[in-house]
């Protein structure tokens, strides 16, 4: 009775099967080798060169020398920065800001988003000039009783650029949560190609640049080239040529411990035709 047993289980479920040979572990069936399990029909495999380009990010420049920079040159002509660390003496700085701090005529500014919807500007701001200024859909009049600390720096700022100014824009970042978002100076009133100085008084504070996209970008800065300047008590920073046209320029909110900072950008304004306004 146990030889019949013994048989039906070596010729039942339990018996190997004949003919080909098993490749087993522990009982488990393995794939032959090379066969990837699909029927023992080895399958290869071809690389692709993908029909876009893999597109690499920008790192971000940062300039700290002294310097003239040619960031950019293009079908408008070339791009410009002139960085002159410590332009005014700390003392002078010192003095000047306080001045500054307490006897111009801040005030927070209304804008106006392109829906008519108002709002108010994190920062303060003052205007000197014979003429008006426009941006964003918000004038500020003229002022041209030039305060005698900005008259003086004027004048050797210009001595510095060879270059004639006729209006000054203020603003007053109180903290790291004043701003200024993306943008470019390029209002008609500016004329082609503006040359703008621009003084720092008071905490540093970065100065971001980003390069406008291509039109087939479709407004993407993504893989725009991006810089970043550190603008510290008493640094002069001159944007000449195309930077207006090609580069767009932001100062960000930070949020940790910053103390005020005054900026001063000296520009020239000219009377805009009735046409274009």
């Amino acid at each position: 009775m146990g030889d019949k047993r013994q048989r039906a289980r070596v010729q039942g479920s339990w018996a190997k099967p004949a003919g080909k040979p098993s490749h087993s572990v522990a009982g488990r069936q393995q794939p032959v080798p090379g066969s990837w399990n699909t029927g023992n029909v080895p399958r290869t495999y071809e690389f692709h060169q993908p029909a876009d380009p893999v597109r690499v990010i920008p790192v971000e420049k940062v300039l700290e020398e002294a310097g003239d920079y040619e960031i950019s040159q293009g079908p408008t002509g070339v791009s410009r920065l002139r960085l002159l660390p410590g332009f005014l003496p700390v003392e002078e700085a010192d003095w000047m800001f306080a001045r500054l701090m307490a006897e111009l005529p801040w005030s927070q500014k209304t804008n106006y988003r392109m829906m008519g919807e108002a709002y108010e500007e994190p920062r303060l701001t003052c205007w000197y000039g014979e003429l008006p200024y426009t941006y964003s859909h918000s004038t500020m009049e003229a002022n041209p009783q030039w305060h005698p600390v900005l008259t003086t720096l004027r004048q050797a700022i210009e001595r510095e650029t060879c270059h004639t100014f006729n209006s000054l824009l203020c603003n007053l970042y109180r903290d790291g949560k004043d701003s200024i978002a993306w943008h470019s100076d390029d209002e008609p009133s500016l004329g082609p190609q503006p040359t703008i100085a621009s003084l720092s008084l008071g905490d540093t504070r970065a100065f971001s640049l980003r390069k406008k996209p291509p039109p087939e970008e479709k407004g993407d800065y993504t893989y725009t080239e991006k810089l970043r300047v550190p603008l510290s008590h008493g640094t002069l920073l001159i944007m000449e040529g195309c930077t207006q046209e090609d580069w767009q320029h932001q100062v960000a909110k930070e949020y940790h411990d910053r103390g005020p900072r005054i900026n001063l950008t000296f520009r020239t304004i000219y009377p805009e035709h009735p046409s274009k306004r």
